[in-house]
C-alpha cells in the first residue's frame, strides 16, 4: 500500500500492528503519549482509543525534525514502515509490544497547550480540577478503560435480558410529577404558562402501563433524575438504571428470572472474585437486628444479638435503670472476634465519641488470665494432664472449671459491675472466648440502630474479619409498608407507594382500625438487593386494584381526588383490566462501582456532577436570559437572606 492509496488518517489504529504486519507500511494518527530521548533516537509513543505504538524517529529523516518539536497529547499523523522491536526490547504489556513504527513522515494535526492535570499515571489531584478538564482526564488508561468496561456490564446486561424474553421499550423524558421519594426536577412549559412537565425519577407509572397495556416483560436502560443531595454512593442530578417490569407474577417468579441474570454478570465482571450463589432472604427486621442495616455488608461475619436480659436488676446500673424505666429499651451486643485487647476497645470508644458523638461505646474483652483469687485448673490438651493454675506450671493451654468447661475472663467496666455469672453467660450466648471482646449500645432500637450497625462495620475494617475477594449478595425482604413522618407527624410511605400491602385491601383496612402502631407494623411486598454493604437495586410487587391503591393513599392523607389527580393515568388503567405485576430497577452505577472497585460513583460517569451538584465542564446549573425567562412566563425570586 503506498501512501497516496492510504485513508486520509489511518491505515490501521494505535492497538492494531502485530509482527505479522513486518515489512509492510502503515499510517496512524493518536495522541503523542511520551517523547523519550534514547541516544539521538526519538521514541514517540502514539495512543488512541484502542491502545498504544512505538514510533522510532532517526536524525537522518525528515519526520525528525518535526519529532523534536512534540509534547505531550499533540495529535499527529504518522506514517512508517513497521518493523520488528530489537531483540530484548519487546514490550509483553502491549498487544503491539512485538512491532515499531519506524517514522517516515509526521504531520502535526493538533497543538495541545500547557495541561492542567497530567493524563499520565494516577495523579492525586483536587476532584473539581479534574471535573472541570473532565475530557483529559478520561484520557487517563485506567478511567478510560472503566468506562469502557460500563459499556461492556450494559452490553452483557442488555444480552442476558433478551435471552430472558424481556423487550426494551423507551419511555418518556417530559412527564408528570410522581412521588418517588425525592424532588423532581421540573421543566416550565412555553407552551403552557406556569405549568410544568417534570423529569422521571424513574420510569414508574410508565412501565407498569405497559403491563396493563399488554407487553409482557419490559426493561430498559433508563435514565432517571432526581433533586437529591450527592452520596459518594448516588449521582447527583441524573443517573442510570436496568428498570424491570413483568405481568403475572408473584415475588419468587422476580427472584427466580432476575438472581440469575445479576449472578451472570457478576460473576462475568468479578475479575476472579466469588459471586454468591443462591443469595439469601433476609427479612428486614431481621437485618436491622442483625446487622443494623437494611443494606448489610454480608463479607464481615458479624452478627448482632439481644443481650437486654442479662443487664436487666444487674450492677450495670446504666443499662439497668434504662431497661426498667421504658419496656423499649434494649440491649444489643455487637461481638469482635480477636478484639479482645484494652487497646482496641479504648479505640472503638474513642471512634463512637469522636465519629459519631456517641458518650461512648461499652464493652467487655476476654482473657485467658484469670483474676487473682479466682481457682481454676490448667489443661494441656496434648497430654490430657492437669494441674493448678500457677506461675511453676511452665506452659498454658487451657483454663478449665471443675466441670472441664473452658474458661475465659471478662474484664473492663461492665464486667466489673454485672458480676461474674452474668459476663460468663454473655461470652456463651455470643460465642466468644479469650482474646475475644464484645460491645453494647442500649435504648430504643429505632433511635441506635444505625449507630450499632456502623460500629459493626468498623469493627469488622478494623480487625480484617471482611473478605475483601468476594461479592456478597442478598435479598432483603418484608420492608415496612409505612413509617411515621415525624415532620409532619403523619403516616407516610417508608418506600416505593405502589407496592402491594402484604394482605392486600383487607390487611390495610385491619391495620387502619387497629391504629398507628398496626399500619407501621405492616409489610409490603418489597424487596433490595444489596452487596458489600450497597443497595444495588430495589423492587416490589405492585399494588394493581384501584381500590386497595386509593385506600393505600388515603391513609397517608391523599383523598381519592388526589389519587386522581395526581396519579390519573395509572389509576384511570387499573380500572380497565390490570395484570398482576411487579418489577426491579438496579443502579447502573453502583453495579459498575463494585465490579470496578472504585470508591464512588463519580468515577464510574462519563461526565458527572461534582459533590454540590455542579457540571463544572459545562458550567451548569447556569442563570437564564431574562427574553427565556419572559417566553417560559417565569420570574426568579431570590432566596431570603438567613
Amino acid at each position: 500500500m503506498t501512501a497516496a492509496s492510504m485513508h486520509r488518517y489511518r491505515s490501521t489504529t494505535c492497538g492494531g500492528l502485530r509482527s505479522t504486519d513486518i515489512g509492510g507500511v502503515a499510517r496512524l494518527s493518536g495522541w503523542v503519549h511520551r517523547v523519550r530521548d534514547h541516544g539521538g533516537l526519538l521514541f514517540i509513543d502514539l495512543r488512541d482509543h484502542y491502545g498504544i505504538t512505538q514510533v522510532v524517529a532517526d536524525p537522518d529523516t525528515q519526520a525528525f525534525k518535526i519529532a523534536e518539536t512534540l509534547r505531550s497529547e499533540w495529535v499527529v499523523r504518522i506514517d512508517g514502515k513497521v518493523r520488528p522491536r530489537p531483540d530484548g526490547t519487546s514490550n509483553s504489556d502491549l498487544v503491539t509490544g512485538e512491532i515499531e513504527v519506524y517514522a517516515t513522515e509526521i504531520e502535526i494535526l493538533s497543538e495541545a497547550k500547557e495541561l492542567p492535570v497530567p493524563v499520565f499515571g494516577e495523579p492525586e489531584y483536587p476532584e473539581d480540577l479534574r471535573l472541570k478538564y473532565r475530557f483529559l482526564d478520561l484520557r487517563r488508561e485506567s478511567l478510560h478503560a472503566i468506562i469502557m468496561k460500563r459499556l461492556e456490564i450494559t452490553k452483557s446486561m442488555r444480552r442476558h435480558m433478551h435471552d430472558a424474553g424481556f423487550n426494551e421499550f423507551p419511555t418518556p423524558i417530559l412527564t408528570a410529577s410522581s412521588p418517588e421519594g425525592a424532588r423532581d426536577f421540573l421543566v416550565p412549559s412555553r407552551i403552557h404558562p406556569g405549568k410544568f412537565y417534570a423529569l422521571p425519577q424513574a420510569p414508574q407509572q410508565y412501565k407498569q402501563l405497559l403491563m396493563v397495556s399488554g407487553f409482557d416483560r419490559y426493561f430498559q436502560i433508563a435514565p432517571c433524575f432526581r433533586d437529591e443531595d450527592p452520596r459518594a454512593d448516588r449521582l447527583p442530578g441524573e443517573f442510570y438504571q436496568l428498570d424491570v417490569e413483568m405481568s403475572f407474577v408473584e415475588q419468587d417468579d422476580i427472584f427466580q428470572t432476575m438472581e440469575p441474570i445479576l449472578t451472570r454478570i457478576f460473576e462475568e465482571f468479578s475479575d476472579g472474585k466469588a459471586v454468591t450463589n443462591g443469595w439469601p432472604r433476609i427479612p428486614y427486621d431481621e437485618a436491622i437486628a442483625k446487622y443494623g442495616s437494611d443494606k448489610p455488608d454480608l463479607r464481615n461475619p458479624i452478627e448482632m444479638q439481644d443481650v437486654t436480659e442479662h443487664f436487666r436488676g444487674s450492677g450495670f446500673k446504666v443499662f439497668a435503670g434504662m431497661i426498667e424505666k421504658d419496656p423499649k429499651v434494649r440491649v444489643w451486643a455487637i461481638p469482635a472476634p480477636t478484639g479482645g485487647s484494652r487497646a482496641f476497645c479504648d479505640r472503638m470508644n474513642k471512634w463512637a465519641i469522636e465519629e459519631h458523638k456517641q458518650p461512648g461505646l461499652g464493652y467487655i474483652f476476654w482473657r485467658a488470665t484469670p483474676d487473682s483469687g479466682v481457682e481454676v485448673t490448667a489443661f494441656d490438651a496434648a497430654t490430657g494432664k492437669t494441674w493448678p493454675n500457677d506461675a511453676s506450671a511452665g506452659r498454658l493451654i487451657k483454663l478449665i472449671d471443675s466441670n472441664g468447661k473452658e474458661l475465659a475472663f471478662g474484664a473492663g467496666p461492665i464486667a466489673k459491675n454485672i458480676g461474674r455469672d452474668r459476663e460468663a453467660s454473655i461470652r456463651r450466648q455470643m460465642g466468644l472466648t479469650s482474646s475475644d471482646a464484645c460491645f453494647f449500645v442500649a435504648g430504643i432500637p429505632s433511635n441506635f440502630y444505625k449507630f450499632a450497625g456502623a460500629a459493626r462495620d468498623q469493627i469488622g475494617y478494623e480487625l480484617k474479619l471482611i473478605d475483601e475477594n468476594r461479592f456478597a449478595l442478598a435479598w432483603i425482604v418484608d420492608f415496612p409498608f409505612y413509617e411515621w413522618n415525624e415532620e409532619d407527624k403523619k403516616i407516610d410511605f417508608s418506600h416505593n407507594p405502589f407496592s402491594m400491602p402484604k394482605g392486600g385491601h383487607a390487611a390495610l383496612e385491619a391495620a387502619e382500625k387497629e391504629g398507628r402502631e398496626a399500619l407501621l407494623a405492616l409489610k409490603a411486598n418489597q424487596y433490595d438487593i444489596v452487596c458489600n454493604g450497597y443497595e444495588i437495586a430495589s423492587g416490589s410487587v405492585r399494588n394493581h386494584l384501584p381500590e386497595t391503591m386509593v385506600k393505600a393513599f388515603e391513609i397517608t392523607g391523599l383523598s381519592r381526588a388526589d389519587v386522581e389527580a395526581r396519579f390519573g393515568g395509572l389509576y384511570r388503567a387499573f380500572q380497565y383490566g390490570a395484570p398482576p405485576h411487579g418489577g426491579m430497577a438496579a443502579g447502573i452505577e453502583r453495579v459498575v462501582m463494585l465490579l470496578t472497585g472504585c470508591k464512588t460513583v463519580r468515577e464510574v460517569a462519563l461526565f458527572p456532577m461534582n459533590q454540590q451538584a455542579a457540571d463544572l465542564l459545562m458550567n451548569a446549573p447556569s442563570e437564564a436570559a431574562p427574553k427565556q425567562l419572559r417566553e417560559l412566563s417565569i420570574r426568579v425570586v431570590a432566596p431570603e437572606k438567613k
